[in-house]
């Protein structure tokens, strides 16, 4: 078993590196020979003015009284330069913005899994080709490119009066600086000024997706070599801003990001086709050097040459669009520059995505490989199937490849080598399969395919859930449960149809309602009088200890209400973050781990424990309906529990003793034989389809951008990535531990932990057939939602297996250990 684990570490590694080295390798390429315009620039300096967070529509729109709210920039559109929307390319965060107005290129896709670090690629910028560069800004920005209206929308929201009044600060502030630079250089109309924004933002304060609130920013141009304000009769756009902003009588120059906007210079013909030319000639250049890298990296037979761009078209378009501008055919010649630059960014995608196919399908055999195996261990040690070992199975390959391209290419030779290893248990497999009426084996397969695709489909449309639970509110009426335990059974359909509710509710953009929180909490403490009634009734020594215990969990719910609420009307008041609120979240948070440790071992004692002293948390972590999902979650397990020992019995396996008096214990005894049943597929399905619901049952963890800031503003009000991350993460964890505190108590009612042990690699197998579905879905293009929601989905599957290793300590620790606030009782002698 250890070396199992291991082996499956290490495959599970590798399989989840592989899509960093086959979907997001730089795209940058080094190594080019510089490119200049032989023309001098219009413009000495240049002034760059990014407002982070502003929105076009803000920044245009008039107020409630027809004025505008910026209206130095205003003054700006009508008098002096040219103005647009620059719509810009997903993603839209604070980098990515940056790197393409400096830089020119796109954010590369490769910093998807670096974060917010100082320079996670090398690149030139405009920075470089400067002679001196002074910034002002904010100081987690700036620092990114040594070698902010933001924080306002993310805390008070677009549409706030904060967000709105701090535009006309940003506005007063440009027109600070712009005079401060026409002083100090003697007004001598070398200076260009730009300013835009780096992206938007929702009207619930996030960014990061492609919403058009998101990728429209304003631009706006003065100064030198800027054309002047042309009025115009008549505009057409898809859209009706012109009207809304009365701006139709100017005329509006979008752009788009990475395309030369020619129509904005204030400049000769001549100047703008050099300009293209050196533009194109650049992209060319990146274009000589990929393709050169490319031919020298890749195997010999798998290289093809991008036809669309040959030698000869390209030396063939240069040389006509030099004779174009020769002769003074400008349009012409700019014609052929965008031409070759769109071929040439066509050519560059070629070759930077050509050996994925490839190594995607060497990964996809690992896949296949490592599922076969898995399924091998299961059926070999839960089977009458042959066990016994073929013969040595010789496997010899050569290849030549790159270095980073071996472990992809040979890893399914050992895995595949394993596999046929197990050649005789395969042919007893088959021939077992073969004995079944075909109607139920293509029944089953039919209802096993539906399965996983229902889990896959939950990660992109979360009512899959909701499906999947109605699903399961019929199961007891499919069988024999409904006639042997009707109570329980009609349990189970009211609170999975009552779970069903969740995954239909809105994920993003929800307003508070604390009412709902607060009923949660009020639900809590009904729960929590019910088990202190209980406890009086009974008579053992350790009753004291045990309403100790309920009672602190109690003024743990009663605090986390208050703070709840006295936290949302000093915030409504702009008055912050009471500091008493903050010391009792922490406090809270702190102990919600210790307190259950406390209680009785008794099963459901201590299960009700531990969704005692999480719910304290999770009530200060929440906003809305989410505070009641881990209780009806926790009563569907607890509910489970019950389902699963009427299964067990009616198929004629024993249980210790009634449920009331179980205790949990770190009992790990393993029979070493036990028949694999449908039952065994059927449960395993069950845990990995509730673990998928905490996960995705009240929103997608998939993306930060599916969570509000205010569920976090009991522990703190500065804005904190890392440490706001950290806090929504724990939120998220805390239905899945109490499902994994749920799958612990199932198997300590049993005579030992065989179906534990079973049940483990029935999951895993579960988890490896999703996987091999993301790792072909996985995303190198569009918004940094879609991208990171891709790799999100892969890396949760994928680490899904490894990370229960862990988070089932975690949940067996809170189950089995016992501390006890009076030590050790006394024993005494009779």
């Amino acid at each position: 078993m250890l070396l199992f684990f291991t082996l499956g570490l290490l495959v599970h590694f590798v399989f989840f590196a592989s899509i960093f080295d086959i979907y997001f390798t730089s795209p940058l390429v080094h190594g080019m020979t510089p490119q200049f315009t032989p023309l001098p620039p219009p413009a000495r300096r240049l002034v760059l003015f990014v407002a982070d967070g502003l929105r076009a529509d803000s920044l245009y729109e008039l107020d409630e009284n027809g004025n505008s709210r910026a209206p130095f920039i205003r003054s700006i559109i009508m008098h002096e330069g040219s103005w647009g929307i620059s719509h810009t390319r997903v993603p839209t965060e604070s980098r990515p913005g940056h790197v393409a107005m400096i830089a020119g290129f796109y954010e590369d896709v490769s910093a998807v899994a670096k974060g917010w670090k100082e320079n996670p690629v090398e690149f030139d910028s405009l920075f470089n080709e400067s002679k001196y560069t002074w910034s002002w800004g904010s100081p987690d920005i700036l620092p990114m490119f040594a070698k902010g209206l933001d924080t306002n929308g993310h805390a008070h929201r677009p549409s706030s009066r904060e967000y709105k009044d701090n535009i006309k600060i940003v506005d007063d502030r440009v027109k600070e600086i712009v005079s401060m630079f026409q002083h100090f250089y003697g007004n001598d109309g070398k200076t260009a000024f730009i300013f835009t924004s780096d992206h938007g933002m929702t009207d619930w304060g996030s960014h990061g997706a492609g919403h058009p609130s998101e990728t429209l920013t304003p631009l706006v141009t003065w100064g030198a070599g800027i054309k002047y304000p042309q009025k115009v009769s008549a505009q057409q756009f898809d859209d009706e801003f012109l009207k809304e902003w009365r701006l139709e009588s100017w005329k509006r120059q979008d752009v788009n990001q990475g395309i030369l906007p020619v129509e904005y210079l204030n400049n000769t013909d001549l100047f703008k086709a050099e300009s293209m030319f050196t533009n194109a000639v650049q992209i060319l250049e990146q274009f000589k050097v990929k393709m050169t890298q490319k031919k020298e990296a890749t195997l010999p037979f798998l290289f093809t040459p991008f036809k669309l761009l040959s030698d000869s078209k390209q030396v063939d378009i240069l040389r006509k669009a030099r004779l174009y501008i020769k002769q003074g055919k400008f349009d012409e010649a700019v014609s052929l520059c965008t031409e070759l630059i769109h071929l040439a960014l066509k050519g560059l995608s070629y070759y930077h995505t050509y050996d994925r196919f490839f190594l995607g399908i060497s990964v996809a055999i690992g896949f296949v490989g490592w599922t076969s195996y898995v399924s091998l261990l299961i059926i070999k040690s839960h089977s009458n199937l042959t066990r016994s070992i073929s013969k040595e199975v010789k496997v010899a390959i050569g290849i030549q490849s790159p270095r980073n391209y071996y472990v992809y290419c040979l890893l399914p030779v050992p895995i595949w080598y394993a596999v046929l290893k197990e050649f005789q248990v395969i042919q007893d497999l088959v021939a077992s399969l073969l004995t079944f009426p075909l109607s139920h084996f293509v029944g089953h397969l039919l209802i096993c395919t539906l399965g996983i695709e229902v889990l896959v489909l939950s990660f992109f449309y979360r009512y899959m859930l909701t499906a999947g639970l109605v699903i399961f509110a019929g199961w007891p009426f499919l069988t024999q449960l409904w006639t042997r335990a009707k109570v329980t059974s009609l349990s189970w359909t009211f609170f999975s149809l009552l779970l069903a509710v969740f995954p239909l509710m809105p994920v993003v953009g929800r307003k508070p309602d604390l009412s709902l929180v607060m009923s949660a909490g009020l639900l809590v403490l009904l729960l929590s009088l019910f088990v202190i009634t209980s406890l009086i009734k009974r008579k053992n020594s350790f009753i004291k200890e045990e309403l100790l215990v309920h009672l602190l969990q109690m003024l743990s719910t009663v605090l986390s209400m208050y703070v709840v609420y006295s936290t949302h009307n000093s915030l409504l008041k702009k008055q912050g973050l009471p500091l008493m609120n903050q010391v009792v979240s922490w406090a809270i948070l702190a102990s919600s781990l210790v307190v259950p440790l406390l209680s009785s071992p008794v099963l459901f004692q201590r299960l009700v424990s531990i969704l005692l002293s999480l719910m304290s948390t999770y009530l200060l972590l929440s906003t809305g309906y989410e505070a009641l999902f881990p209780l009806v979650l926790s009563c569907l397990m607890f509910i489970w529990i019950h389902m699963e020992q009427e299964t067990l019995q009616q198929s004629g396996v024993c249980y210790k003793q009634k449920l009331t008096s179980i205790q949990f214990s770190y009992n790990t005894d393993i029979i070493q034989f036990r028949h694999l049943c449908l039952d065994d597929i059927r449960r395993a399905f069950f845990l990995v389809f509730f673990l998928v619901t905490a996960f995705f049952g009240t929103g997608n963890i998939a993306s930060i951008n599916s969570f509000d800031l205010a569920s976090v503003y009991c522990f703190l009000t500065v804005f904190s990535p890392f440490m706001m991350g950290s806090l929504m993460m724990w939120k998220i964890l805390i239905p899945f531990v109490l499902v994994m505190c749920a799958f612990e108590a199932k198997y300590d009612t049993y005579d030992s932990k065989t179906i534990l042990f079973l049940d483990f690699f029935l999951m895993k197998s579960h988890f490896v057939f999703i996987s091999q579905h993301f790792f072909f879905l996985v995303k190198d293009y569009g918004s940094w939602l879609d991208i990171g929601t891709s790799i999100s989905h892969y890396v949760i599957v994928m680490s899904m297996t490894i990370f229960l290793v862990f988070l089932n300590g975690l949940a067996q620790l809170l189950t089995t250990k016992k501390l006890r606030l009076y030590g050790k009782p006394k024993s005494h002698l009779i």
